[in-house]
């Protein structure tokens, strides 16, 4: 009785919800002359056979037959799922031979116009049944004669009967009896998940204060970029021809290629050899501003090229031409970066909406991450980002590929697993736009830079906790240097990271692991001076040598001792 009663005020709440005070009214004059307070099959079985059938609603007559199926959902049920299905053709039957005695084929025609493809999918044998309304005695046909007899009838009745009597009276309430428990054990859950959630902020806020005192002692440790000294070169190399600011620039995954590209929508390729000379391979015109630069991980033939116009070329560097020709959606046509997989033929695009901001912040609207094949160059997925997830900035595969790194203007950093195209984490890393993310040399750590400036190196076994940090907003402004983010870059060793810089000079900030274990002064340089803002940076996948490319239209090549 308490469940009928509980299901009952269910019932009250949702019409008072929805408005349905008319249909209130009805309710509860039909509950005051309830005098059983019981399941009453009686009703149901003449608004089947008395209302629905006669009058010709088979829309309402299956719907009711639909939701009769619902009211079981689990394995243990399919002997009754089975045993309704079998009522529910005989009743659809029955409705269609009470057409035809009633002399009414075009309702049989409409009813298999409407439903007839669902049937014709069943293993109940319809096929002949759409015959019949064009037979001329069908009750004398021996196929069909036994369903036009008062004894069929009479059977099909008493089945139902029989079958809503004995189960659903049963059934229905005891769900109703699990629904009920399970929403008090969902209350209590979230009474254990309050005191969670309170417990957590109060680890938060005891992190923050340490985060807070680490900087300052960092400030107190360590050197300054302007106290650093000026790098110490072994050569360096000045490459000549973009005629605007360089936007992207990348040694190639052996590194005897290097590729540059400009705002104006030129990319330049070089061959780079450090015994001789550099010589210029080719020259590619993309019509749009390139914004992200990536070289096919096994080769040094395939450049990946996105511009600002949602176009993505690959370029043959031995064919001296584009092999294949992308765009993606109308929707995201800023490839904001590309990362080739260092395992699999396959690539990641971050394309970004247009925002509606006079900043270059607010210029990026939403996010579409997709999973490109390199040998059919089709897309093969999109990676899970949520409903209007905020631009993605900058990407990084870990060393087999198997997980992939994402940062996005609103601070967070996304992992995902690749072999299954899902998110695995994800945690607010900054309180600014995330511009550049770089998987640490041993991969047990991740670093960030912010647009507010500040580096963040992330621990990847104890998530949230900060390796190592440093501010460097002196050199990193966002609008500054008029193209999408600043970067940073690893040298093959782990221990030198090389930034971008508002000035004409970058810092180099090395030994980043032993600065994390040991107390004392960080060790840095600054690199030889370009004439304008550094826009760009890449180091040798395996000699001591780092790429810069400036606002001033060079790129240079410097190996350092």
């Amino acid at each position: 009785m308490d469940n009928m009663q509980y299901a009952e005020e269910l019932v009250k709440e949702f019409l008072v919800f929805r408005g349905f005070m008319n249909t209130l009214q009805i309710f509860e004059t039909e509950l005051s002359t309830d005098v059983g307070k019981a399941f009453q099959v009686d009703k149901i079985l003449d608004l089947i056979f008395s209302v629905y059938v006669p009058k010709f609603q088979a829309d309402k007559l299956v719907g009711l037959l639909s939701f009769f199926k619902q009211c079981f959902s689990s394995s243990s049920e399919a002997a009754l799922i089975d045993t309704l299905s079998k009522l529910e053709v005989s009743i659809l039957r029955y409705y269609i031979v009470h057409a035809l005695n009633s002399a009414r084929q075009d309702k049989v025609i409409e009813f298999y116009g409407t439903y007839g493809n669902v049937l014709l999918q069943r293993c109940d044998d319809w096929t002949p049944w759409f015959a019949i309304p064009y037979m001329k005695n069908p009750n004398l046909d021996p196929q069909f004669r036994v369903y036009f007899s008062k004894e069929w009838f009479d059977a099909l009745l008493l089945l139902v009967r029989n079958f809503l009597s004995e189960i659903f009276n049963g059934i229905h309430i005891l769900q109703i009896s699990i629904e009920k428990n399970t929403i008090k054990r969902l209350k209590k859950d979230i009474r254990q998940l309050n005191l969670k959630l309170s417990q957590l902020q109060a680890m938060l806020e005891a992190k923050e204060s340490e985060l807070s005192q680490l900087r300052t002692e960092d400030r107190r440790a360590v050197l300054t970029e302007e106290e650093f000294p000026e790098a110490k070169v072994e050569f360096q190399e000045t490459f000549l021809g973009h005629t605007s600011p360089i936007s992207r620039c990348r040694f190639s995954a052996a590194g005897t290629n290097i590729a540059s590209a400009s705002i104006d929508g030129t990319v330049r390729i070089w061959t780079y050899d450090s015994s001789t000379p550099t010589s210029r391979n080719a020259t590619i015109y993309c019509g749009a501003e390139i914004m992200s630069l990536d070289w096919e991980c096994k080769s040094d033939r395939l450049l990946l090229v996105g511009t600002g116009g949602g176009g993505i070329k690959a370029w043959n560097v031995d064919a001296k031409r584009v092999v294949c020709d992308l765009n993606t959606s109308a929707e995201f046509p800023s490839i904001l970066d590309l990362k080739c997989s260092p395992v699999d033929p396959i690539f990641v695009s971050a394309a970004a909406s247009r925002g509606k901001g006079s900043s270059n912040i607010k210029r990026l609207g939403f996010a579409s991450l997709t999973v490109w094949n390199m040998k059919t160059w089709k897309a093969m997925s999109v990676l899970p980002l949520g409903k209007d997830p905020p631009a993605i900035t900058s990407l990084c595969f870990n060393h087999n590929g198997k997980i992939l790194a994402a940062s996005a203007i609103d601070g967070m950093i996304h992992m995902f697993d690749m072999s299954a195209s899902l998110q695995i984490t994800g945690w607010p890393a900054h309180d600014s736009a995330v511009s550049s993310v770089l998987f640490g040399p041993d991969e047990t750590s991740i670093f960030s830079l912010g647009t507010d400036g500040k580096i963040f190196e992330w621990s990847l076994q104890n998530q949230g906790q900060v390796l190592w940090s440093r501010d460097c907003s002196r050199f990193c402004r966002w609008e500054s240097i008029g193209t999408s983010r600043h970067e940073m870059a690893l040298d093959s060793n782990g221990r030198r990271l090389l930034v971008t810089s508002d000035s004409v000079r970058s810092p180099i900030y090395q030994s980043l692991v032993l600065f994390a274990q040991v107390q004392g002064h960080m060790t840095g340089f600054k690199t030889l001076p370009h004439s304008a803002a550094i826009t760009t940076v890449d180091w040798h996948p395996t000699l001591p040598i780092f790429l810069t490319g400036s606002a001033d239209h060079s790129i240079r090549v410097t190996s350092i001792l």
